[in-house]
């Protein structure tokens, strides 16, 4: 049976921690503001990456011309040291309490793999030949790094959000391209669920994020429209900003509706409901003809 050893530590070493503990609290504010600087400066940094080429010239010249402002302005070089140090000691604290809350950042690598290949996908509708950039964001033989802003994925390892930068050159203004991209988008993220796609033409940025799912629990009712107007489902907020108030079981709450305006002045009379056995489409039809009767409607159904 092995004795238990007692490891002492000698006078020297307990010297030592003690200088190294005493140099780290005195040091403890310049380590803050050095971390709050890197911080700034990283900010800064993606700010520029990611400004179009039209909004990097009149920052630069705002710039240069606030720091001849302030040299000219009497202690203006001290104030504004002073104002840059308190902004990096707020940052750096904040810096500091984020990455000790914060989990190892980094996708895995079935992940990683999965991005890399959404962004081979994208590179022929992004990338030219007349590029003049000379490491242009979408190249046949790049990385999605650069491209890739931000991502996210789900419990089961599919992308639910991703923010990307696309080149000033692509016509985002053009329908047939933005279907083009969002068909590449929807197929590679994932089949079988409804993507919004928020196209931000100032910044060359797109936004993909997953909806969730519609409200099943509401049943065929009396909804309060308008005359001339049938409710026929429901969608996701980011669609209308009108809700309607509706009971689901025993309680009630506002959805925000798809509604479809008939009457003389409509400019969509005519209605086509289409659906596979037990899509639902037969409870479509019959709630559209008890809001109909309801109130003394004519409706034909072929």
């Amino acid at each position: 049976m092995p004795w238990p050893v007692r490891v002492r530590e000698s006078g020297g070493g307990r010297l030592a921690t003690s200088v190294v503990e005493g140099a780290l609290d005195a040091l403890h504010p310049l380590i803050v503001v050095g971390r709050g600087l890197r911080r700034l400066a990283g900010l800064v940094r993606r700010w520029w990456e990611g400004a179009p080429q039209d909004r990097r010239g009149p920052a630069a010249f705002l710039a240069v011309a606030v720091a001849l402002l302030v040299w000219m302005v009497p202690y203006g070089p001290w104030l504004a040291a002073a104002a840059v140090m308190a902004v990096a000691a707020v940052l750096g604290r904040t810096g500091a309490a984020v990455e000790e809350d914060e989990e190892p950042s980094g996708p895995s690598e079935e992940e990683a793999a999965r991005l890399q290949a959404l962004y081979d996908a994208l590179a022929p509708c992004f990338c030219a030949e007349d590029d003049p950039h000379p490491e242009p964001l979408y190249a046949p033989d790049g990385s999605w790094e650069r491209a890739f802003v931000s991502h996210g994925f789900g419990e089961d390892g599919r992308l639910e959000s991703l923010e990307l930068r696309y080149p000033p050159y692509f016509a985002d203004g053009d329908p047939s391209a933005r279907r083009r991209v969002q068909q590449v988008l929807g197929a590679k993220a994932g089949r079988y669920r409804e993507y919004h796609f928020a196209w931000d033409q100032e910044a060359n940025r797109l936004r993909l994020s997953v909806l969730g799912a519609l409200p099943t629990g509401v049943c065929a009712q009396r909804f309060v429209a308008a005359p001339g107007e049938v409710v026929l489902g429901f969608t996701d907020p980011e669609s209308v900003q009108r809700t309607l108030p509706v009971g689901a079981g025993e309680e009630f709450r506002d959805v925000p509706p798809v509604v479809w305006r008939t009457g003389p002045r409509s400019t969509e009379p005519h209605l086509l409901a289409l659906g596979q056995p037990g899509s639902g489409t037969t409870t479509l039809l019959r709630s559209v003809a008890l809001q109909a009767l309801e109130r003394g409607e004519v409706l034909v159904l072929d």
